[in-house]
């Protein structure tokens, strides 16, 4: 009886946001201009169970750099999409929309929209939307961002998700990215549902308690952190991010529709953090309460144009 959702509606519209059609499919996107003529187009793609709801605080540092300590030369001209499925894009009624395939549906999107030169980042699904978009270097991409690095060494990759000893020259970092694997490996039946019989998910489709409950708790570490921050204790994230993110899912009616996604990766073969072969000029940023932390070691050679990584 506390939470209101009209505030973030009111966030939401405070943003112009848009719906085009790519190959069929309605594609909502929020676009946000600067107001600084030299501004770079960037395009920012969301994960699960995210939304473009968490995309709301960046529009405003990123388009007005110096309201927030920035300069003009930081400046952005900001594309927020949902991916199919999710918030307000359309639902797929046929197979085909895997990662690869939003991949060169952003193109597109950013050359409708007049920028033949622009940027991309993601994280969650969105990093790997996003990677693959690089790998596939459209005319007019001339770099990416990423928070959550495909860079996993493909032979590292395999001996995780087998439970296979690891080598033992690994470095510290190394070390602790291949423990949050496989962690990560042991807790995310979630996804893996999803990625077999995501129509079958009904209850949470039915019940906004079942889909709070599916979303908040899908992995230990971020439920600790959600519990955290209703329990008063200052986070990132507050009681009202989560409660909007929820929301947004259940008023749109997409807890279903977004499950999809895992399907048609698995469908495609679209691996999930090991390395898509990307060659464009790449910034890394690695933040403690990742799915993991990517070594600057496999960073380095996973990105040969890595251009920037911090953490």
């Amino acid at each position: 009886n506390e939470y209101d959702w009209r505030k973030c509606e009111a966030r939401f519209n405070a943003f112009p946001g848009f719906i085009t059609e790519i190959d069929g499919l309605d594609f909502h996107f929020i676009h946000a201009r600067s107001k600084h003529e030299d501004a770079l187009p960037i395009i920012v793609t969301h994960g699960w169970p995210g939304s473009i709801v968490e995309q709301l605080k960046i529009i405003e540092p990123l388009t007005n750099p110096t309201a927030h300590g920035g300069s003009a030369s930081d400046a952005f001209h900001v594309v927020v999409p949902s991916l199919p499925g999710y918030g307000y894009s359309g639902k797929p009624t046929s197979t085909g929309w895997g990662p690869d395939h939003v991949a060169r549906a952003w193109p597109v999107l950013m050359n409708r929209l007049g920028y033949s030169r622009y940027v991309a980042q993601g994280g969650d699904w969105g990093a790997i939307i996003t990677d693959l978009m690089a790998a596939q270097a459209p005319p007019g991409l001339i770099g990416m961002h990423t928070n959550l690095a495909c860079a996993v060494p493909p032979e590292i990759d395999k001996l995780i998700w087998a439970g296979s000893p690891l080598p033992s020259d690994l470095s510290a970092d190394e070390k602790l990215a291949c423990d949050r694997l496989a962690f990560l490996s042991k807790n995310v039946q979630y996804a893996l549902y999803m990625a077999s019989r995501p129509q079958t998910l009904y209850g949470i489709a039915d019940s906004p308690v079942g889909l709070a409950a599916w979303l908040l708790d899908h992995d230990p570490r971020s439920l600790e952190m959600i519990a955290r921050s209703f329990d008063g204790v200052p986070e990132g994230l507050t009681r009202d991010d989560v409660l909007d993110n929820i929301s947004h899912f259940w008023f749109t009616g997409t807890a279903i529709s977004a499950s999809r996604l895992y399907w048609e990766a698995v469908k495609a073969g679209v691996s999930f953090f090991d390395l898509k072969g990307v060659k464009l000029p790449v910034a890394v940023s690695v933040f403690p309460d990742e799915l993991y932390e990517a070594p600057r070691s496999w960073a380095e050679k996973a990105y040969p144009k890595l251009i920037h990584y911090n953490k």
